[in-house]
């Protein structure tokens, strides 16, 4: 039964970006705001579609933790590829840092250039830390949050965490704020995984990092927070299936 919903939501999901894809190319003559708008509709009724198809629901937390003003960095912790289209659809105004081979994608990556992004060659090493801590000025400075995940690529649940240290370039050389965010999206919507499974996944808002700390301070603190969290959310779903 898991199995051929999955199926039919994964049908349902290339059939639902098919049709919305397409039209949205006029878009790209318009201001960046409107493809910002779009991709919120776009993730919402694939939330709607993992609802009724997979019986998969989320629960949004610590909204209150979320800076109300000025630019921040947004450092999530990454299981699947739930968490960047929740992060898409309930940040306001967000601008990711993500590889740029994603731009390649047709229709996506042009989308997600529009969208305002930060795309890095991850081989060029410090030229590529230096590229991301200048182009991320920008949106900070206009009050966008920047979304990164410090890890770099998806995890599996309970998996050792592997924080690379372009976080810490990103936080220094920016002296923004940080709020962390857990999630417990890896139980439900495995790494490249084709089912996808009932139950309530969790993103939660952790409380701020405030900028300037030391750097090694700024490690531990943002990756206890992150892990910790993400545990917890974790075993809290674990316990309710054996409920």
């Amino acid at each position: 039964m898991i199995f051929l919903r999955s199926l039919t939501f994964n049908i349902c999901y290339l059939i639902w970006c098919a049709i919305f894809f397409t039209p949205c190319l006029i878009l790209m003559v318009f201001p960046q705001r409107f493809m910002l708008h779009a991709g919120h509709y776009w993730a919402r009724v694939i939330f709607w579609l993992l609802k009724v198809i997979c019986g998969t629901t989320y629960e949004i937390r610590g909204q209150e933790n979320i800076p109300k003003e000025g630019g921040f960095l947004l450092v999530s912790k990454h299981q699947s590829a739930w968490e960047t289209i929740a992060l898409m659809a309930f940040s306001n105004n967000p601008c990711f840092i993500l590889k740029k081979e994603l731009l390649m994608i047709p229709f996506f990556g042009w989308y997600l250039w529009k969208s305002g992004v930060v795309a890095i060659n991850r081989k060029a090493g410090m030229k590529a830390l230096r590229q991301m801590i200048k182009e991320a000025k920008e949106p900070l400075d206009n009050g966008r949050p920047v979304i990164i995940f410090p890890e770099g690529t998806r995890a599996t649940p309970y998996q050792e965490p592997n924080y690379q240290t372009g976080i810490v370039a990103l936080y220094s050389g920016l002296n923004v704020p940080v709020c962390p965010a857990a999630v417990n999206s890896g139980l439900f919507w495995g790494k490249d995984a084709f089912v996808k499974k009932p139950g309530n996944i969790i993103l939660e808002y952790l409380p701020v990092i405030p900028a300037g700390l030391d750097r090694k301070v700024f490690m531990k603190t943002m990756q206890d927070s992150i892990e910790n969290a993400s545990n917890r959310l974790m075993n809290e779903a674990e316990q309710k299936k054996e409920a």
